[in-house]
């Protein structure tokens, strides 16, 4: 074992020790050779993980703070603060680790190193067919394009907090996570390059994302994401993409689609028909659940309705400016 941790695992949390439990409990299960820690930041919660992490002091090498409630990028950058690891591993408390997670991405950094990785997510066995259909809405080619963690993807992969990796070197001279409430990983991500930092995608260092638990609260998590592109295009000239527009003009013709077809009119309507007939086959195909496949399409409406509306309404508000 090394004398001091290779990677330390970065973990925000907020009133949320049940999921923490079976975090913790996924990293117990870990096949690597090398010592890690985890650094758990407590971001101001009244139902604290306390108990939840103590129990687990005889099986994991553990730092557990409490700070203020200052947001999920401040409880990170605190942690990275005091973390031990030459390599920080920043992760959500509503994820569970593969056995075999720190080896992959030991091998990949030590065949390409960069500075900074991510990796996608995947829907466990035994998450439920609501999470599963979510977790297919997210990372669907069909829905995303792909973007959330898959070479086929469009574009250069920017890494997202739910599993996201940066060297020391890196996150001292970029200063790490801003204070923005949603976007923050995005924003990280083009200050690393901005500051001449390399990332990559590590496509086998997955980890398995439960992500929200009703249809509202994904909605609003997916229109905090919208809001919050606008905002980034603005801070960052030149990162703008036409495919950003996409979620807002599909609700917006889904809406137009709808009233048409109210008058008479399937034209429009049948596109839509076409896009959920075959968005419910590739589901069906991919989860094998047929249950998942019929949630997909209404996971897919709250998103593209979440993330089209919340990036309408920033992009036409005079505080982005």
């Amino acid at each position: 074992m090394d004398p001091e941790p290779v990677y330390s695992f970065i973990v925000p949390v907020y009133n949320r020790p049940e999921e923490i439990n079976d975090l913790l409990y996924s990293l117990t299960k870990q096949d690597f050779h090398k010592s890690f820690e985890v650094v758990i930041v407590e971001d101001g919660s009244k139902n604290t993980a306390k108990e939840v992490v103590q129990a687990y002091r005889d099986r994991l090498d553990i730092q557990y703070y409490v700070t203020e409630n200052e947001g999920a990028g401040m409880a990170r950058n605190f942690g990275m603060n005091h973390a031990l690891g030459a390599y920080f591993i920043v992760i959500d408390s509503d994820v569970l680790v593969p056995v075999n997670y720190l080896k992959k991405v030991h091998k990949a950094l030590k065949k390409n190193y960069t500075d900074a990785f991510g990796g996608p997510d995947e829907a466990h066995p035994s998450f439920t067919s609501f999470q599963k259909a979510i977790n297919f809405s997210m990372t669907s080619l069909l829905t995303t394009g792909g973007i959330r963690g898959k070479k086929n993807g469009v574009g250069k992969f920017q890494p997202r907090s739910f599993n996201f990796g940066i060297s020391k070197k890196a996150f001292e001279t970029t200063g790490g996570f801003s204070r923005m409430q949603y976007g923050e990983d995005i924003d990280l991500t083009f200050k690393l390059w901005n500051q001449g930092f390399e990332t990559q995608l590590i496509e086998e260092a997955f980890v398995y994302h439960k992500r929200r638990t009703s249809l509202e609260a994904f909605y609003q998590q997916t229109f905090k994401f919208g809001t919050a592109r606008p905002i980034l295009n603005k801070k960052y000239p030149g990162t703008a993409k036409i495919t950003y527009w996409f979620p807002s003009v599909f609700i917006i013709g889904f809406v137009a689609a709808s009233t048409l077809f109210m008058f008479g009119n399937w034209q429009l309507i049948a596109f839509y028909y076409l896009y959920f007939t075959l968005l419910f086959l590739n589901a069906l195909w991919v989860t094998k659940e047929i249950s998942v496949s019929f949630l997909t399409i209404l996971t897919t409406l709250a998103q593209m309705a979440g993330y089209g509306l919340g990036f309408i309404k920033s992009y036409f508000s005079k505080k982005r400016f």
